[in-house]
């Protein structure tokens, strides 16, 4: 017999849709892919080259658990100079990926049946992950009037005995929204009273197109201490593949952190630590050229959306995902269980476009959308979402 916990757990539906893809392009079919949330830039050469270095100097023997203390120390340093966050190496634990850091601390902070508040709509881990150490996910509705950003007053609507952790994504996958300066301190002197810990997914932060992006931690020693950042490398240096993420939390919880790593994984690859740590102190200049680029896709995106009619979509100012909002269509589509789910379906199989739907993030009156790809390839996607609107619309007995 499996695990109990199994039974609660619900497949990944941005998994669903690449195996669709993959045997879709199996069978000779061209497919638009706009579910991926993963950057078609590669990982830059200097950093490469230092790993590469690693590995002929034979830097492949275990090391520290909590990572190598200069990958740390140079964590310290990116905290403090574009964060305002001040940390030493021991307040640092580094991880194969930021779902690692997360799942670590959630082992750290909860017991069985605690409450981990969620707003809604949320990253597709969250609440599977909250359900496999035995806690309980408590969605939060949030408004689309407000670009879906949680504020004190959602909170004070499902805050239980039991709440123990907030899970905040900032800038937000699947909606690119950004928190404010004056939002995020309503929302930590909420925690602060409550005495709730906040999850802070920073993974996107230097993605992030107008304005200055502001850490939870850094808005006052009471943030700090309840805060666990999480960030990782994935996005802003294009190594999902290498898998390496950090958390910054006080030094209770990083040892914490660190004594359940070290039964689980022992650390993370020592090529992926020192490619990592080379894309910190050698690449700004590629990063910031990979940011530039998202910033225009995003206009020109945004742009064509503004053409395609019946929908609305949220103004992503970070990330690189477009949330749409198909509202009006639903009213006349015809499906089953999920209307994200099997509009999705449909558009995959006519117009051989793969986008991810709503009902992942807890929304199904909505897909998302990635320009983490060639411009081609999204206008083109965008060009067949405008034509099977239309040909829906054909299609309805009523005008929409």
């Amino acid at each position: 017999m499996l695990s109990n916990r199994l039974s609660s757990i619900t497949p990944s539906y941005t998994i669903s849709i690449s195996s669709k893809v993959s045997e879709m392009k199996l069978r000779g079919i061209d497919v638009i892919n706009l579910s991926i949330g993963e950057p078609d830039f590669n990982v830059p050469n200097k950093a490469k080259n230092f790993g590469i270095e690693s590995l002929n100097k034979n830097l492949t023997k275990y090391d520290m658990v909590p990572g190598l203390k200069i990958l740390r120390e140079e964590i310290c340093n990116k905290l403090s100079k574009e964060n305002n966050c001040i940390y030493s190496p021991d307040e640092i634990v580094i991880s194969s990926g930021a779902k690692n850091c997360i799942t670590n601390t959630l082992l750290a902070l909860l017991n069985e049946n605690d409450d981990v508040l969620l707003p809604k709509p949320y990253w597709v881990s969250y609440p599977e992950m909250i359900k496999l150490v035995n806690a309980n996910p408590i969605l939060i509705d949030t408004k689309e009037d407000n670009n879906f950003k949680l504020t004190k007053y959602d909170l004070e609507k499902y805050i239980t005995p039991k709440s123990k952790l907030l899970i905040l994504n900032n800038p937000s996958n699947p909606t690119g929204s950004v928190y404010s300066k004056e939002e995020l301190i309503h929302i930590v002197d909420f925690c602060t009273k409550n005495n709730i810990y906040i999850l802070a997914d920073e993974i996107y932060e230097k993605i992030c197109f107008n304005n200055k992006f502001i850490s939870v931690a850094s808005l006052n020693e009471d943030a700090k201490n309840i805060t666990i950042t999480i960030n990782g490398f994935s996005k802003f240096a294009a190594m999902t593949g290498l898998r390496l993420g950090y958390s910054a939390s006080n030094k209770t919880i990083a040892k914490a952190i660190s004594t359940i790593q070290g039964h689980l994984v022992s650390h993370p690859s020592l090529t992926t630590q020192y490619i990592g740590y080379s894309a910190l102190k050698e690449c700004s200049e590629d990063i910031n050229e990979m940011v530039a680029s998202y910033k225009k896709r995003r206009d020109l995106i945004c742009d064509k959306l503004n053409n395609i009619p019946y929908i609305n979509y949220i103004y992503p100012n970070g990330a690189f995902y477009v949330f749409i909002n198909l509202e009006k269509i639903k009213e006349k589509f015809n499906y089953k269980k999920s209307f994200s789910i099997d509009f999705c379906n449909e558009f995959l199989n006519r117009y051989h476009v793969a986008v991810v739907p709503g009902i992942a993030f807890g929304m199904d009156n909505y897909i998302r959308i990635s320009f983490a790809c060639k411009e081609e390839t999204f206008l083109n996607g965008l060009d067949q979402l405008n034509n099977f609107i239309l040909d829906l619309k054909n299609s309805f007995s009523k005008n929409l």
